[in-house]
């Protein structure tokens, strides 16, 4: 039987494989209206195109041209010809709201990903980044001598996520027992100030890159608010983890290849004493299938930039396996997209 015959070739077929032919398309139509700023001047009430392309200094047909586009996938809607109003989806676009993407979009949009995109099969064939082969170099060196405007669009996109994870995260880890905590590759320290406030007898380590740390929340700084339990430790968890703590969180960190994951556990297994705590926080890709379009999407972008991946459950396993690191459980973090989950293991006394 033929693959036409068995599955049939009606128009939603048709219409769907046209959709995802065309959706880098749908990406630069996203991106391209956030960087515009179309979100953010247009208010509660719809307005016409003309007072739009005016506010954002375009022509008004073309302008036109791409909301049209966008109103057709549901971002904004036209409620009467020409005039355009906000969705719940078209607001995320906005800087100012709360739970804002804006940084993420223009992130997964960076000028060096439709570099790349167009490199996924060489990176398939040899499980390598493309980076190198593009740019001539790694991908943080390039972002920080190259581009240095995406690698400030990268760190707006962590805090972005961290804003809207952190009190998830909170929620979900049960830190009753602890009485310290560092935040391995913890940035500025978003992650840590939320478990700090939720969890008045901890302290806390904010451990990072020498370049990163100095960018710490002046909350979390001497004199500041948690600035009394919570010390800021710069260094590189790739070459030793010099923190003796009873929970160690890693908060989408172990997305580079498995050689280098596995490396930061077993630092921190020799810097760990008997019964402490290693929590990986992230997605999952075998996760519920609603998660799915978008995490098994940032694995190949994970491999496109730096050979990096998503793991499933398993593949976690598997890596705490490899640093002699025994899991003791999963549990998820409601609330969040995609849903991240706390992998838990515990350092057994040697031996």
């Amino acid at each position: 039987m033929t693959a036409t015959a068995q599955h049939g070739t009606g128009d939603e077929a048709f219409r769907r494989l046209g959709e995802l032919a065309f959706s880098a398309g749908v990406a630069a139509a996203v991106q391209t209206a956030a960087r515009l700023r179309v979100p953010d001047v247009l208010d509660d009430d719809p307005l016409p195109v003309e007072k739009l392309a005016e506010k954002v200094g375009l022509d008004a047909h073309r302008l036109y041209r791409l909301l049209r586009t966008l109103t057709s996938y549901g971002v904004f809607v036209e409620p009467q010809p020409r005039h355009f109003a906000h969705t719940d989806v078209s607001v995320l676009l906005r800087e100012d709201h709360p739970q804002s993407l804006r940084a993420i979009v223009l992130w997964v949009g960076s000028p060096w990903t439709w570099q790349s995109w167009p490199r996924l099969e060489d990176a398939l064939r040899s499980g390598e980044s493309v980076i190198p082969r593009v740019f001539g170099k790694d991908f943080y060196t390039y972002l920080k001598e190259d581009a240095p405007a995406d690698e400030k669009v990268f760190a707006q996109a962590m805090t972005e996520s961290s804003i809207r994870s952190s009190a998830a995260v909170a929620e979900a880890l049960d830190l009753s027992t602890a009485a310290t905590l560092v935040d391995i590759g913890g940035g500025q320290g978003h992650l840590l100030r939320t478990l700090l406030r939720h969890n008045p007898h901890l302290h806390g380590v904010l451990f990072d890159l020498e370049t990163v740390v100095p960018g710490a929340y002046e909350e979390l700084r001497e004199g500041g608010e948690l600035g009394s339990r919570t010390r800021i430790l710069g260094g590189n968890c790739l070459e030793s983890v010099p923190v003796d703590a009873d929970v160690y969180v890693l908060k989408n960190l172990l997305d580079w290849p498995d050689d280098f994951s596995v490396a930061v556990l077993r630092n921190i297994r020799a810097a760990a004493r008997p019964g402490a705590r290693v929590v990986v926080v992230d997605s999952l890709v075998d996760a519920h299938p609603d998660e799915m379009t978008i995490t098994t999407a940032l694995d190949l972008f994970l491999l496109l930039n730096m050979g990096g991946q998503k793991h499933s459950r398993g593949e976690f396993e598997a890596l705490y396996a490899r640093a002699g690191i025994e899991v003791t459980g999963v549990t998820s973090a409601p609330g969040t997209l995609p849903r991240l989950h706390l992998v838990e293991g515990r350092i057994q006394a040697a031996g």
